[in-house]
């Protein structure tokens, strides 16, 4: 729908969902008030999105690991920059091929395209430091792209059930490269993920201004990427095809 800001979420459920008398208050309380009390229930959004991936089909033997950066302001501004001071640092976005001032957002996505986790840290900490926390109590595949070819890690990771899948790390000197191509071509499938949280949910817009907040954002973010996906399914359409979902 297109809602990001708190501001913008707390008009739209005054407007529509003052009389139920589940809300009493919402139609006297402030909306900082409003804004607080949600990232208060950061938790219990995280506990209500792992209680729906129960009912949400997935195959958790099946994953994908990858990041996308999350700047905290314009790069320009970095070094007068307050905002979460101490826990930021400068990393490089591949895809735009610029250096940013922020964190990076680490998923787990299962197939066919469901978030089950996700870490934030520093831009400047590497896939693989990331990567235990990511695989914990988990096991099967788990695809990634070439940052996160290491022999070391798959070793480490393979006593614990956890098979990792990832193309060499230079392309021009990679022994295997139709078994990288495979594997790209189902590691696709996280980048449609992250898109639709980029386009959908603009979940790079940082309006937070420390980790509780933000955390709270990201949680409220993922859990209804996670709704729109089951509620295709029990619709029949494809899971994705969030746009299957907007009300004419």
């Amino acid at each position: 729908m297109g809602l990001d800001e708190d501001t913008e979420l707390f008009a739209y459920f005054r407007r529509h969902y003052a009389h139920f008398f589940f809300f009493p208050n919402l139609g006297r309380v402030h909306r900082t008030t409003f804004a607080r009390q949600a990232a208060n229930l950061w938790k219990a959004k995280e506990r209500l999105w792992q209680g729906l991936l129960a009912e949400t089909p997935h195959d958790p033997g099946f994953a994908l690991a990858d990041s996308f950066p999350l700047p905290a302001c314009l790069f320009a501004r970095a070094y007068r920059c307050r905002r979460f001071k101490g826990e930021v640092a400068f990393g490089k976005d591949t895809l735009l091929k610029q250096t940013f001032y922020g964190f990076r957002v680490h998923a787990r996505v299962c197939w066919p395209g469901v978030v089950t986790r996700f870490s934030v840290a520093p831009a400047n900490a590497h896939e693989l430091s990331v990567l235990p926390e990511l695989t914990e109590r988990t096991s099967g595949l788990l695809v990634g792209d070439r940052n996160y070819h290491s022999p070391k890690t798959k070793e480490q990771l393979a006593r614990t059930g956890v098979e990792l899948l990832a193309p060499y790390s230079s392309k021009k000197r990679d022994p295997t490269p139709k078994r990288s191509a495979l594997l790209s071509r189902f590691r696709y499938r996280i980048d449609t993920v992250f898109s639709q949280l980029a386009g959908r949910y603009s979940i790079k817009r940082v309006w937070a201004r420390d980790l509780w907040h933000l955390k709270s954002r990201l949680v409220r973010k993922v859990l209804s990427h996670t709704v729109a996906f089951l509620l295709n399914h029990r619709m029949g359409n494809q899971p994705l095809q969030l746009s299957k979902l907007l009300v004419q």
